[in-house]
């Protein structure tokens, strides 16, 4: 039977969607390739996603990366004379990818969260957060920075939404607001600070994204691109509706069972 680090290690997985065309075009974000992602799951229809197209010259970044995951999953190593590679003109707006391999996201959420100064908007379909990043959090929220959090109201995997249940109990008291998605199932993965800088990616705000899995994400500073996807933010809140701490304090004792079973595999949810 395989013990602790070996079973740990045989949960890691290369989460990230990346496609690269031509060498001119990039699309990364939430979206698989599935029929739920396409509104063809009756339980899960209308599927809510985030997914960014890149033209420019950060689309041969995106495309390194996709070498590096090649030939770490079977050996053959891409050179950039074996694809199609497009002359750049500058791009117009500033973008930053960020991979990570089950190391260092944890880092980089504190201190994206330790950088707000007024607000904080999170979206993503897991909320499972590590202790050191729910206490910045915690510190976000007692230095009067205001964090909405947008998570599905539906589910689509056992246990993860009652994972979410005692990060909520901690959050809410302190004045944190916790949109549950209505209008079908909530996938993406966002976070919008203080209205000038948003990270659209292929992470969960959970354990397996920060502990196990590879996964990139695009951080965008341009104030046209932001205030855009603000709107569409504004569109999931107007979906949704506000949990209520009463609700999570009058649990039944089958929610609780599942919590508590929750809290033993939050490192896999």
């Amino acid at each position: 039977v395989p013990s602790f680090p070996f079973l740990f290690k045989s949960q890691q997985r290369n989460h990230r969607k990346i496609t690269v065309i031509d060498g001119a075009v990039g699309y990364l974000g939430g979206f698989n390739v599935g029929k739920e992602y396409v509104d063809q799951d009756p339980m899960l229809s209308p599927w809510r996603d985030y997914h960014l197209k890149i033209t420019g010259p950060a689309v041969e970044d995106l495309q390194q990366l996709f070498f590096k995951d090649w030939e770490e999953a079977n050996g053959e190593k891409m050179q950039y004379r074996d694809v199609f590679r497009k002359e750049y003109l500058k791009g117009d707006h500033q973008v930053r990818f960020f991979s990570t391999d089950g190391a260092y996201l944890e880092e980089e959420y504190i201190r994206l969260v330790d950088s707000a100064e007024s607000s904080i908007i999170l979206g993503t379909p897991y909320f499972i957060p590590s202790s050191p990043l729910l206490k910045a959090l915690e510190r976000a929220l007692e230095r009067e920075v205001s964090i909405q959090i947008i998570v599905p109201a539906a589910s689509d995997h056992p246990l993860v939404k009652e994972a979410s249940y005692p990060s909520f109990r901690r959050l809410i008291p302190l004045g944190a607001k916790v949109h549950q998605y209505q209008n079908g199932f909530f996938h993406a993965k966002y976070i919008l600070i203080d209205d000038a800088f948003m990270d659209i990616g292929t992470a969960n705000f959970d354990k397996r994204s920060l502990f196990l899995n590879s996964e990139v994400n695009c951080y965008l500073y341009d104030k046209e691109i932001v205030d855009a996807f603000k709107q569409e933010v504004e569109k999931d809140m107007r979906n949704s509706t506000i949990m209520k701490l009463e609700d999570l304090h009058a649990a039944g004792l089958w929610t609780r069972l599942k919590e508590n079973t929750a809290a033993l595999l939050s490192p896999f949810l």
